[in-house]
């Protein structure tokens, strides 16, 4: 047991669990809890090789402003690390977001912008326009996680070696949704040069265009989804999508329903995503005919979600239970 000097020393080396209790057919499945970094997600690990890197190459000092354009959790980690090294930060928060992301980014000094959701890539209140534009404007740093090689380096030296080392190189497969698409990218990568044969598998919200582009290579108009942070209406620069070699889609019902089932199995709360995520990997297990080692991630704690999935009269007015 160690003493940290301060709390961003504690992001990453979270633990792996074995989900016994979810039926998973002939294969083990495994979860990383990312819920368990400081910020309580994956999204921390990006947030500080982007900020480190920045000020290794002179782009920022302290008492900069930053912005950046997030579904909540790469903005919650971008505040964890800004609040320590004393810059100022502006988020840019599409209105489906949960109102505790708001709540917590709030209370971490940062300056919240709301703008729409229902708006494509090329509007000027997309959230990724807007934060481009709001840093023209007014000489602020764009972290721009979607376009940001720092952000898949985080996965590739970190989260992918963590798996690797965790499961004693025994792992078949690796089942992750894509947001900015540095997961993907980081550990995909790490993992295909321990192991060329491991599968890395697509989670992808129904509405979303990346699985049905992973099938057919065309690009078609997104619909709509109400899980979090992951799926997209473009491929984001830093995804590599020839790093997947399957692809599932998952309802929102489905997503919301195996992510609760999760914390009444196996008691781990995760957010939307990792009911994706989670769905994905049941499936794909559930194909499988030989035994496989398979991991996904517990993207983000659900204790950001209690007055949306885990709240029951949420979930009837969205026609998701009776």
């Amino acid at each position: 047991m160690k003493v940290y000097n301060n709390v961003l020393e504690m992001i990453g080396e979270t633990p792996m669990v074995e989900f016994s209790k979810l039926d998973a057919g002939v294969c083990q499945l495994f979860g990383k809890l990312e819920s368990q970094n400081p910020g309580g997600s994956i999204k921390d690990r990006i947030a500080v090789s982007m900020i480190n890197s920045a000020e290794a190459r002179g782009d920022i000092k302290p008492g900069d402003t930053l912005i950046e354009a997030t579904a909540g959790n790469t903005g919650l980690g971008l505040a964890l690390v800004a609040a320590q090294k004393g810059y100022k930060l502006k988020i840019v928060l599409p209105d489906k977001m949960s109102i505790e992301k708001a709540y917590n980014l709030k209370a971490l000094g940062a300056e919240v912008m709301w703008t729409r959701s229902d708006v494509m890539k090329g509007h000027p209140e997309y959230y990724q326009d807007m934060a481009q534009r709001l840093a023209q404007e007014n000489g602020w740093y764009y972290i721009n996680q979607f376009g940001n090689p720092d952000n898949f380096k985080a996965h590739f030296e970190t989260t992918g070696p963590e798996i690797w080392q965790q499961m004693g190189g025994k792992i078949d497969a690796m089942v992750v949704g894509v947001g900015s698409g540095g997961t993907v990218t980081g550990i995909g990568r790490y993992l295909k040069q321990q192991n060329p044969n491991l599968e890395m598998v697509l989670a992808d919200p129904e509405g979303s265009i990346l699985a049905h582009y992973h099938k057919t290579g065309e690009m078609v108009e997104a619909g709509s989804w109400l899980v979090e942070g992951i799926g997209e209406d473009f491929i984001p620069d830093i995804c590599d999508m020839k790093l997947f070699d399957k692809a599932y889609y998952v309802s929102d019902k489905e997503a919301l329903a195996v992510a609760r089932d999760l914390m009444l199995k196996e008691a781990v709360m995760g957010g939307s995503s990792t009911g994706t995520l989670l769905a994905a990997a049941l499936k794909y297990c559930q194909e499988q005919t030989e035994p496989k080692r398979v991991v996904t991630l517990v993207c983000d704690t659900g204790n950001r979600y209690l007055s949306k999935m885990y709240n029951d009269d949420w979930m009837k007015e969205q026609g998701f239970i009776e």
